[in-house]
């Protein structure tokens, strides 16, 4: 409920580039769904992804390496009904609604290429930004003919953002990344390795993977190569 007490309803709002669903609003939008009624819960889920080293004779477990942040996801469930309990306008069947629901998060935009990029809000609050990743349609209620009259639909969205923002999010310091750095006047390798790991003592590693022959005087202006800590190691 929103602070002067009017039911805000949970809107899905379409737009045809991430750019304006990350600054566009209501008005900016292509298109718009809005709730019948709020769901009850939403989830969100964050993964993150390791590579499993390979487990040493004798040892009794293996150790873990993080890789990367995968997006995060959340997932909703949207009611449909058509039997009019809900907004008192009883109709034959939720086969418009549904068609119109699929329009919006899933149907291919053609002028884009690709599915429409979204952004949930509910009363003033955006809640998340992203792409539908998978929608699910469970039908709950039906006429005596067959003709569902009510349903639930579960839709799945990934967080996307970027590149560059992606970029300004991660920590690109991290000594765990490909590193390359120009050589500049007074440097010396084993002063590099210690800006970037944080520990002059990579530095041989650092000249093997740079066919370094003299790695004790340095070239101002050279490009070196500067892999991450678990290949150096």
């Amino acid at each position: 409920m929103a602070e002067s007490g009017k039911l805000e309803k949970m809107l899905i709002l379409a737009f045809s580039d991430s750019e304006k669903a990350e600054n566009g609003g209501l008005k900016e939008a292509d298109d718009v769904f809005e709730a019948l009624i709020n769901p009850e819960s939403y989830s969100l889920s964050y993964k993150l992804k390791f590579s499993e080293s390979a487990q040493g004779q004798g040892t009794s477990g293996q150790q873990l390496k993080y890789e990367y942040t995968e997006p995060e996801e959340i997932s909703f469930d949207f009611l449909f009904d058509n039997t009019g309990i809900i907004d008192g306008k009883p109709r034959a069947s939720i086969a418009d609604d549904l068609k119109r629901f699929k329009q919006v998060v899933v149907d291919y935009k053609g002028d884009a290429h690709e599915p429409r990029h979204f952004k949930l809000v509910w009363g003033e609050n955006s809640i998340f930004k992203g792409r539908v990743t998978e929608l699910t349609i469970n039908y709950k209620l039906f006429r005596p003919d067959g003709t569902p009259i009510r349903a639930l639909a579960t839709v799945k969205f990934k967080s996307s953002i970027e590149e560059q923002k992606r970029a300004a999010r991660e920590d690109r310091t991290s000594p765990d990344l490909t590193h390359a750095r120009k050589v500049k006047a007074g440097d010396t390798l084993p002063l590099m390795c210690y800006r970037i790991y944080g520990d002059p003592k990579y530095y041989l590693e650092v000249a093997a993977a740079n066919n370094l022959n003299n790695f004790r005087k340095l070239e101002p202006g050279t490009d070196l190569f500067f892999p991450p800590l678990e290949k150096t190691t």
